[in-house]
């Protein structure tokens, strides 16, 4: 899976990055390196929330798709 980020440079140094694609996904980091480890993590992290089982009726389906 690929997907796009956007780094900043922060004012006070360091960078810090967000995950337009993942609401609320965001991270920092003192330099670049540690800055992109951050970011495994925060998305790994961001796309691994458990979410509630959704309520279904007998005429819904429910499906789980790879992205």
């Amino acid at each position: 899976m690929k997907i796009k980020i956007v780094v900043h440079q922060a004012e006070e140094g360091g960078y810090w990055a967000e995950v337009p694609a993942i609401p609320g996904c965001a991270t920092q980091g003192e330099t670049f390196e540690e800055l992109l480890q951050n970011l495994y993590e925060a998305i790994e992290g961001c796309l691994s929330v458990e979410i509630d089982t959704p309520q279904k009726t007998d005429k819904d389906r429910v499906l789980e798709i790879a992205i």
